[in-house]
């Protein structure tokens, strides 16, 4: 009933928000640029009962929280229509507010099947990652990203990412595909707009991981570095 990858749109009040989320087996993982989201469901009585702590991992000033916190945590009952899931909830953070969510799939079968595991091998779980751009050019992004068993999925309020790696002996690599879910074109310049594939290495331990990357954006080559931190292990 539950299972994949979703963009998710979400308000409370008068503000709005967007993110991506990854469900599967009663797990919730996902995010976006300034925060993540990690929580568990259950179906009852054929309602899906979700219960999700949304908790900062970018402490730029821009990125306000939505609900007031750094840390807040949602109560939220949905169904699912059509492959699209509507929920309703509150939160302590706001007494009284009522929370609203629309997940929406998201085509996610261009990533491969998860291999086995190795000991050694980079921590499966939810990471935040902070992508600059080199060279001298403006531009950057920061989002959340699932690792699996050599699966990649993650995004933020704008895009989503999948991918896939091979790893050993603390070095890694791989191939992402960074796709728009809401158009981002004067949001996001050097993204906005555009399909961009990038292939990447670099070194990872228990914690989190970096990496060196090249970035195809419309005709635009990009050099890219990107560092890892790991937030819940999956």
């Amino acid at each position: 009933m539950l299972r994949g990858l979703y963009s998710c749109e979400y308000g409370i009040g008068d503000a709005v928000g967007r993110s991506v989320m990854y469900a599967d087996a009663g797990k919730l993982l996902g995010g976006n640029s300034g925060f993540a989201h990690t929580g568990t469901y259950q179906v009852v009585d054929g309602e899906i009962v979700a219960e999700i702590i949304t908790e900062r991992h970018n402490f730029d000033p821009n990125y306000q929280p939505l609900l007031g916190k750094d840390i807040a945590t949602l109560h939220a009952r949905g169904s699912e229509s059509d492959g699209v899931v509507r929920f309703k909830g509150s939160t302590e953070a706001i007494p009284g507010a009522g929370f609203w969510s629309v997940m929406t799939p998201i085509d996610d079968r261009i990533v491969p099947a998860p291999v086995a595991r190795r000991d050694g091998d980079i921590v499966n779980g939810l990471y935040s990652i902070h992508i600059r751009a080199l060279d001298s050019i403006d531009g950057g992004l920061s989002g959340i990203m699932l690792l699996h068993d050599g699966r990649i999925l993650g995004g933020d309020a704008f895009f989503y990412y999948l991918g896939s790696y091979t790893c050993a002996d603390g070095r890694w690599k791989g191939e992402i595909v960074n796709q728009e879910h809401t158009p981002a074109r004067g949001q996001v310049p050097v993204f906005g707009g555009h399909e961009v594939g990038i292939g990447f290495s670099g070194r990872y331990d228990a914690k989190g991981a970096e990496l060196q990357a090249t970035a195809l954006a419309g005709k635009r080559s990009l050099q890219l570095s990107a560092v890892l931190k790991l937030i819940e292990p999956a």
